[in-house]
């Protein structure tokens, strides 16, 4: 292991402590253990470190875990101090850049607060449904933080319960044992308004933070695409994209499919909602497809919106190969000159990758796909220049003959 403490400042270096050596510094949000040269030997999990370049000079603050694939998280470049009002102006810019700037609260009870890297805080995201925070963890250090974080999130959001939890895979990473926390009489549920669609997100048993804010500017300009049509939504999860074409767009017919009982049986009850009929469908998505082909059956739009295939190096052909068999499957069922949107939310899988799969497989289908455009996710997800992976969700909108 890398982290020891045999990196021995400059003797003219008056270094603040505890401290990180970088062999090797890149203005990037993340910094791994090839780049770390050493550690002062009061640094431990958790800490906020000031972090120095190998010539002595100071790069930033961050928080350490030697423990972690990620050793330092970047919080702050240059003579910037993270201290109890580093958090509170981090926290408040992030709340004030989507109540002012974006002015959601126009068109939704539903937002991404804080995400993460995109907005100088890694490895903390929360999303608030009306007066839930709904948060995830992804580092030690912030975890370590949450008593003095949690009021100062309420009091900035104007929020009253939150829940919070760091996924299984993510406390294996960091080594940090997490149980989830939930303040006093927190909902099991709540019901939001997005764009005038209402969505009951569930937090005992939905994914992620319990909905996908992320989609909403695509789910808004997909109903446009859906007056009068037969709408496919595939992987549906809590059937967004087609109640929107439902309720917003006018679709004639909407069928929703996931492969998770529990992520149907809410786009079922979100129907109800919104006191509209839509057809949903327990099953794999791949075997639908099959079923539906061989049925001869066509849908005059598509929509294609997996879960993240691709985790890292090591899954990365894996997660290819199933993204291009998805996306030759829903090609084949998208009637001549009608749209096909398709996504991918992992971010180890570049834009123009992905677009050049999505283009061979419509191809191997024996379609000829035009790109209508390329989108993103909502603004409430901003990308941080230091962190290109923050920009993780693609989506393609491709018109099929």
């Amino acid at each position: 292991m890398p982290m020891t403490d045999a990196a021995t400042p400059p003797p003219a270096a008056a270094r603040r402590t505890p401290w990180v050596e970088l062999r090797s510094a890149r203005f990037h949000i993340f910094l791994y253990q090839k780049m770390i040269k050493g550690a002062s030997a009061d640094a431990a999990p958790g800490d906020c470190v000031a972090v120095y370049d190998r010539q002595g000079a100071l790069f930033g603050y961050g928080l350490y875990n030697p423990r972690s694939r990620i050793v330092v998280r970047m919080l702050s470049f240059g003579d910037t101090p993270v201290d109890d009002s580093f958090w509170r102006t981090a926290l408040e810019r992030a709340v004030t850049l989507r109540t002012n700037l974006l002015r959601l609260d126009e068109q939704t009870t539903a937002c991404r607060l804080v995400h993460a890297e995109g907005d100088e805080l890694s490895g903390l995201v929360v999303d608030r449904y009306a007066d839930v925070l709904s948060i995830e963890v992804f580092s030690a250090g912030i975890w370590h933080r949450l008593d003095a974080l949690l009021p100062v999130l309420h009091e900035v959001a104007d929020t009253r319960h939150h829940g919070v939890q760091m996924d299984d895979d993510v406390q294996r990473l960091e080594r940090c044992q997490a149980q989830p926390l939930y303040s006093p009489d927190m909902p099991r549920s709540v019901d939001i308004v997005e764009n005038g669609v209402r969505f009951r997100v569930r937090f005992d048993a939905g994914h992620k933070t319990g909905f996908f804010c992320d989609q909403r500017d695509n789910r808004r300009r997909l109903a446009g695409f859906a007056g009068d049509a037969e709408v496919l939504d595939l992987c549906c999860y809590s059937g967004g994209f087609g109640l929107y074409a439902r309720v917003l767009g006018g679709a004639r017919e909407v069928t929703c499919v996931d492969l998770d009982e529990q992520a149907v049986e809410m786009a079922r009850r979100n129907a109800n909602l919104n006191q509209v009929r839509v057809n949903t469908v327990h099953a794999d998505a791949f075997a639908y497809m099959r079923q539906m082909r061989a049925n001869g059956r066509t849908y005059g739009v598509v929509v294609l919106d997996p879960p993240k295939l691709i985790f890292g190096r090591n899954d990365a052909d894996d997660g290819r190969t199933r993204y291009f068999d998805l996306n030759r499957l829903a090609a084949g069922l998208v009637r001549p000159g009608g749209l096909l949107l398709t996504c991918s939310c992992s971010g180890a899988l570049p834009r123009d990758r992905f677009v050049d799969l999505v283009i061979g497989a419509a191809r191997q289908a024996g379609r000829q796909a035009r790109i209508l455009d390329l989108t993103g996710a909502a603004p409430d997800h901003p990308v941080s220049p230091r962190c290109p992976e923050s920009a993780y969700l693609k989506a393609a909108w491709l018109r099929l003959h």
